[in-house]
């Protein structure tokens, strides 16, 4: 099977990480007889550097053309001066909108081998931590209205939050869906006692669910979410949630596994087309050291694989790679705990690469 991958690899430590993933699909390529060609697509600060705007429009057009899109992570200090719309992460929201990826799918798995790094009580992360996020991408807060003005002497700044029923009812199913395939619960996480958005998204959830008499739905505020999600993480198997909620919940999910350099995500909407990436930044403090976890990304080609390619063995293989190396005791500095041995990027990517 042959597919065009474009890739983007931004800022900071995304080059770093994202060669590695490249050396690992190119190791599954080999080993399953697979052609996998890339299409760089520069994004972020680079291409405002290089082009003035943060996605250019041959950018995106290569990522619509292409089969996926490997990102790395873009932004980083450099550029907080820019008006905010032409800032590093416009670009990534606009390649959202541009590709229609209204589904953000970020997994909260704990490896056996880093119950260490845990920052639970030991107690908490003995009943384990295997849940996924799944969070809408392109509604709410971050696209709605932004607008800054004069009133009663003083500066006053507005967003816009809003949701339409199709909205929450296709990210609703995705969430359903992926729980019929994993322990058959969705936890909806809302501010119903508040927002509006939020009783129709609650509305609109209970509807979904009439279809899915199989799955448990349950509701819970986002504050208790926020506070379940370190008092008891074993009791979550799906989330779903709104674009700034999901923002906030799956970055303190990622925390809690031992490292957010440990975990990928996807960005799908219709079709297999999708932006596989890790969730943690772009990291300039410790950019071009080789000291970046290139684990994130290469666990979100291994998505990439699954999910757009429909290549569940090759995924697996890249799974079972990582996990064989962190078994062996390999360690990026993040993730470096005890007896383990600490290696660089590149040579952690050396390693994944040699068990698949």
């Amino acid at each position: 099977m042959n597919k065009t991958i474009a890739v983007i690899r931004g800022d900071g430590i995304g080059p770093e990480i994202v060669n590695e993933a490249i050396g690992v699909l190119d190791a599954v390529a080999k080993k399953f007889g697979h052609g996998f060609s890339y299409q760089e697509a520069p994004m972020g600060g680079c291409a405002i550097d290089s082009f003035g705007v943060p996605l250019p429009d041959s950018s995106l057009e290569t990522c619509l053309n292409a089969d996926s899109v490997l990102l790395g992570a873009v932004g980083g200090p450099k550029w907080d001066a820019q008006p905010s719309a032409n800032r590093p992460e416009r670009g990534l929201l606009k390649l959202r909108s541009a590709m229609g990826l209204y589904t953000n799918v970020r997994p909260a798995r704990m490896f056996s081998d880093l119950a260490a790094a845990c920052p639970l009580r030991s107690d908490i992360a003995a009943r384990g931590i295997d849940f996924v996020v799944v969070r809408e991408l392109i509604g709410g807060l971050y696209f709605g209205e932004h607008t800054t003005f004069e009133a009663d002497g003083e500066q006053k700044a507005a967003d816009v939050c809003s949701y339409s029923e199709h909205e929450v009812r296709r990210v609703a199913r995705v969430a359903f869906d992926m729980a019929r395939k994993r322990r058959g619960r969705v936890t909806s996480v809302d501010k119903a006692n508040v927002l509006d958005t939020s009783r129709l998204w609650r509305r609109t959830v209970e509807e979904v669910a009439k279809d899915y008499p199989d799955v448990e739905l349950l509701h819970m505020y986002v504050d208790n979410a926020a506070m379940q999600i370190v008092r008891d993480p074993s009791q979550f198997d799906v989330i779903v949630t709104e674009n700034l909620f999901g923002d906030i919940l799956s970055d303190e999910a990622s925390q809690i596994t031992g490292s957010i350099g440990m975990i990928p995500s996807s960005s799908m909407g219709e079709g297999t087309r999708g932006l596989y990436e890790p969730i943690h930044g772009s990291a300039p403090d410790i950019a071009g050291q080789d000291k970046a976890n290139p684990i994130g990304t290469i666990l979100a080609a291994a998505m990439m694989l699954r999910y757009s390619f429909d290549m569940a063995a090759e995924a697996d293989a890249v799974e079972s790679a990582v996990d064989q190396a962190l078994k062996a005791g390999l360690r990026c500095g993040d993730i470096l705990n005890g007896d383990g041995k600490l290696l660089g990027c590149k040579a952690m990517g050396a390693e994944i690469r040699a068990r698949i």
